[in-house]
């Protein structure tokens, strides 16, 4: 991923220096199993321990003419631990080193998104009681539909992602898996007691059973998960989108002091971290479809996962991380509009309410299809631009007839949509919503 999407942290956690210490580290465990089951000297573990370096510069050199990594990186240790190091690697293989390699560094990687979406489920909690009760239009369709609140907005993507935590939860813990099996994953030459040893160190699960590959299927469902965060990021982009666009206007992104928004119009004030969060989000979605054609490789092992993963799983990772993190701080600094709320709800006329006036007819002993249809005659002549609909509604004398003017009044007022909001709350937080 390019430095303008990258965080530190998660980037350092690809950075071949990164990967070659954790090479290290499962190389060193295996030899520190083997030498407490008896297979190698003692001595050789505790030169390995001491002795183990990594030298990335020495490593590329190795690999240009070697064309291995794996290889170039053993043959580097080597020169470094001396003639120990023959007892380096035994009854392992490649994908050993690889596989539980990439467990670790998706494991850590799950450990910063997880802390992400902890920072962003704070600052979507905090903003939604602030607006629990600022109430808004609903649109459905992108038509207004019926009032509601901006704190239920917040709360509805609040738990949306607090199921995406949960998601990835499980995904860590389907990801991280160890294997150290050897060749076609057999254990002919390396027992299996080193595999648990270097699983327990690692704070891995040992995989159940590898061909000599840790099945892509894990792998393919950790992706997929990343996928389902991304797409629920860009859902609330696109909300805050289009409450900003100028006909609405009922939230802005916090626009710093110096901020340009364009470099041909000074007035211009854009949306351009929302719309940012939406072009992140189709990356990491497309990482979904590779992720799953990994899964068929060709009988024990094949290598068409391998360059595939060594794109996705930084790419995804780090651009996800940092959507994440743009996210909370958009949510943390958004500009609410409580007046242009108020506004667009009564844009219409009054429109909003023709359930409730519909609901007052039918209670009223009127047969639902008669009532639909005089509800909405008035209703299609306001939105054509005749009187407004509250108007219309109060000049109708079959409508007068079945309901008292107090009754009416009543049907106008837009803090109903409120009546259930504790409720609505309870089940998202809890009792932090008494």
């Amino acid at each position: 991923m390019i430095p303008r999407y990258s965080r530190p942290e998660m980037a350092a956690i690809w950075e071949s220096e990164s990967r070659y210490q954790i090479w290290l580290e499962i190389e060193t465990l295996a030899i520190e199993a083997m030498a407490q089951l008896g297979i190698v000297p003692a001595d050789a573990a505790t030169a390995v321990r001491q002795h183990g370096v990594v030298d990335v510069d020495r490593i590329d050199e190795i690999e240009r003419k070697t064309h291995h990594d794996v290889i170039a990186f053993l043959t580097n240790l080597a020169e470094n631990v001396g003639p120990q190091a023959r007892f380096v690697h035994r009854g392992m293989t490649s994908s050993d080193v690889l596989d539980t390699c990439f467990a670790v560094q998706l494991t850590r990687a799950s450990d910063i998104l997880i802390r992400d979406l902890d920072q962003l489920l704070d600052a979507l909690k905090r903003r939604a009681f602030e607006h629990k009760h600022t109430m808004c239009i609903g649109r459905s369709h992108g038509i207004h539909a019926e009032p509601t609140t901006f704190g239920l907005k917040l709360a509805q993507i609040y738990a949306e992602f607090e199921r995406a935590r949960e998601r990835l939860v499980t995904a860590r813990a389907e990801i991280a898996t160890c294997q150290i099996s050897g060749a076609v994953g057999t254990f002919a030459h390396i027992d299996p007691r080193v595999e648990a040893y270097v699983a327990a160190k690692l704070g891995l699960a040992v995989e159940t059973i590898s061909s000599q590959v840790i099945p892509r299927d894990r792998h393919a469902m950790f992706f997929s998960t990343l996928g389902v965060i991304a797409s629920s990021i860009e859902r609330a982009a696109i909300e805050i989108r289009h409450l900003q666009r100028t006909e609405v206007r009922e939230v802005e992104e916090n626009f710093a002091l110096g901020q340009k928004g364009s470099s041909a119009m000074p007035h211009k004030r854009n949306p351009v971290i929302s719309e940012n969060l939406t072009g992140l989000a189709r990356l990491v979605r497309s990482t979904i479809v590779p992720a799953l054609e990994n899964v068929a490789l060709w009988h024990e092992r094949d290598i068409s996962h391998s360059s595939v993963e060594r794109v996705i799983g930084p790419d995804s990772t780090i651009a996800l991380d940092f959507a994440i993190d743009r996210l909370a701080r958009l949510i943390d600094q958004l500009v609410v509009y409580p007046q242009a709320m108020e506004r667009n709800l009564d844009a219409l006329g009054g429109l909003i309410h023709s359930q409730s006036v519909l609901l007052a007819l039918t209670d009223a002993g009127l047969d639902r299809e008669d009532a639909y249809t005089l509800v909405q005659s008035h209703a299609m002549a306001a939105w054509a631009g005749g009187d407004d609909f509250q108007t219309r509604i109060s000049n109708d004398l079959a409508i007068t007839k079945a309901l008292t003017e107090d009754k009416l009044t009543s049907l106008f007022n837009v803090t109903t949509a409120l009546s259930e909001i504790d409720t609505i709350f309870t089940r998202v937080f809890g009792d932090a919503s008494k």
